[in-house]
């Protein structure tokens, strides 16, 4: 690849004060005391280069930072560790100036050397990151990946202060790839110190560290008084207390004993909260970048006829599978969730069209219809989401026999392409960041439709393909709107060959108790799942 050249040296500056992109926190936090959030499971792990589950995620995010950060309860990003950063003209090399005096939890201040230690870790094959993928678009990555390298080519200190990232490639997602928890700065002396028990006794540069953790009992978080974030976090202490059945947390957030039940409202008792004003006054409800989906696999006959899929499309009633999860979804018209950038406003999708789509099986040949099998996972809610399609679809002559089982078959079955068609539910797409490639790339794109890939349609169209690859080379954020547009476009062109059926976007929601102070946004927080601890505080 191109090395950069010095006529391309001309930098795009992107000097952010954290002033004018920053967070207006609410006028009446009051700072000090403790909550208790509740979970099933213990955590399995707090290290940010290895934690990859909705638990621990925001967990993760309140004990360390990356380079780049988001706006709380957004999707807007803004610089974090990083005071600013610049680009340069031809999208390959981003430098990133640190802010000054920024201290790990150990006292130590951090510097550029801890940048490159961190994105050296995350990419070595040794530490078995599941975000390390992240990251192919740093030069020498491959080199990494492969094991004939042992630092990252690209990342350079190039004084205590400044680290420059040279690119193989232009990457419009690079600066959300920088705001993963898997690109979190972390000392190398404590890493080295905990070795495999590092995301047991993690150190980072975060609003809160860790305290205390009894395995099987309870975390507790305390305040970083050298946060800094100047103002937060409100809170003195978080108590994470693991080994709480859901149904059990509830009635303790009804008693006034827990803050948030972090596995959310129990499916069974759901009903009765939103009918009960009193709980439903303390019910946070919000969107997430998620879509759940059929998949009809294009390479196999009768789903490789467009008429076909386009019948599947109008035959399908999503309004009546969001009420098989008590209305916790609005229903879907496209492969993007509606609060992911680039979002077509107004595109209302193939309509619930009954005779339209006996009609179109009849042009395509297939007046009697036919019979295939519909795979899905067999945990409840997605059977009966499942009995539901098959319903949909013998109104219009289609016959599919469900096949419930364990989540390891279906994908596996997804991805060597024997299924005709997959109910996504409970392995749907959920974003690693808010950015439309990550919908497109993995489960539409020519990549994901190999052998093994999650791209379970097995859909592969070469000008979209194209046309994805031309937006994230679009990586000066003066051209966002025209790289937005162009995603657009390619989930337009998608649906127009239809091979999805998008049914729902589900919908977050979660409960907090009447002390529980700060924007609602910071409970259903899009990045920081489930809650942004950072800012949210107590009112008494």
């Amino acid at each position: 690849m191109n090395r950069l050249l010095a006529s391309t040296a001309v930098m795009l500056a992107l000097a952010l004060p954290a002033a004018a992109q920053d967070y207006t926190p609410d006028p009446n936090a009051k700072p000090g005391g403790t909550i208790t959030i509740t979970y099933k499971d213990d955590v399995a792990t707090l290290d940010p280069a290895i934690g990859y589950d909705w638990q621990n995620w925001s967990m993760i995010k309140s004990i360390f930072d990356g380079l780049m950060d988001y706006v709380p309860g957004t999707t807007e990003l803004r610089p974090g560790l990083a005071e600013s950063y610049e680009i340069s003209e031809d999208g390959l090399t981003y430098t990133f100036k640190l802010r000054p005096g920024v201290k790990f939890h150990n006292g130590r201040e951090m510097t550029a050397e801890d940048v490159k230690y961190s994105l050296d870790r995350v990419t070595l094959p040794a530490t078995q990151s599941p975000g390390a993928g992240f990251f192919g678009s740093i030069k020498g990555f491959d080199a990494m990946a492969d094991g004939s390298a042992s630092t990252l080519e690209g990342v350079t200190v190039v004084d205590p202060s400044t680290v420059r990232i040279e690119l193989s490639r232009p990457d419009a997602t690079f600066l959300h790839v920088m705001a993963l928890n898997f690109a979190s700065v972390v000392p190398k002396e404590a890493v080295e110190a905990a070795g495999a028990d590092f995301g047991k006794q993690p150190v980072g540069t975060g609003a809160f560290k860790l305290a205390e953790w009894t395995l099987g009992q309870r975390l507790v978080f305390e305040k970083n008084a050298d946060y800094w974030r100047e103002g937060v976090p409100y809170l003195d202490s978080i108590v994470f207390e693991v080994g709480q059945e859901p149904i059990v947390a509830l009635l303790r957030l009804q008693n006034g004993e827990v803050d948030v039940p972090g596995d959310g409202i129990p499916p069974a008792k759901f009903t009765e909260v939103m009918a009960d004003p009193a709980q439903a006054e303390r019910v946070v409800e919000g969107g997430q970048l998620h879509t759940g989906y059929i998949t009809m696999n294009v390479t196999q006959p009768p789903f490789d006829n467009l008429q076909v899929r386009q019948a599947v499309n109008m035959a399908i009633n999503k309004q009546r599978i969001t009420q098989i999860i008590n209305g916790r979804a609005i229903p879907a018209t496209q492969p993007l969730p509606p609060s992911m950038p680039g979002y077509t406003e107004g595109y209302e999708g193939y309509p619930h069209d009954v005779e339209k789509a006996k009609a179109l099986l009849a042009q395509a040949g297939f007046a009697d219809g036919f019979e295939t099998e519909l795979y899905v996972m067999n945990t409840d809610p997605n059977p009966r989401i499942a009995q539901a399609i098959q319903q949909d679809l013998s109104q219009i002559g289609i016959k599919a026999a469900i096949q419930s089982l364990a989540q390891a078959n279906v994908i596996e079955a997804g991805g060597n392409g024997s299924a005709p068609m997959i109910w996504s539910g409970g392995m749907a797409w959920i974003a690693d960041f808010p950015d439309p490639s990550n919908f497109y790339g993995p489960i539409l794109g020519c990549a994901g439709a190999a052998d093994g890939g999650w791209n379970w349609s097995k859909f592969c169209d070469e000008a979209l393909d194209a046309k994805a690859t031309e937006a994230d080379s679009l990586a000066d954020p003066a051209r966002a709107e025209e790289r937005l547009k162009l995603w657009s476009d390619v989930y337009m062109g998608v649906m127009e060959k239809a091979p999805w059926v998008p049914v729902f976007n589900e919908q977050r929601y979660t409960m907090k108790s009447a002390r529980m102070g700060g924007d609602d946004s910071l409970y259903v927080d899009p990045v920081s799942i489930p809650v942004n601890y950072d800012y949210v505080f107590v009112t008494e």
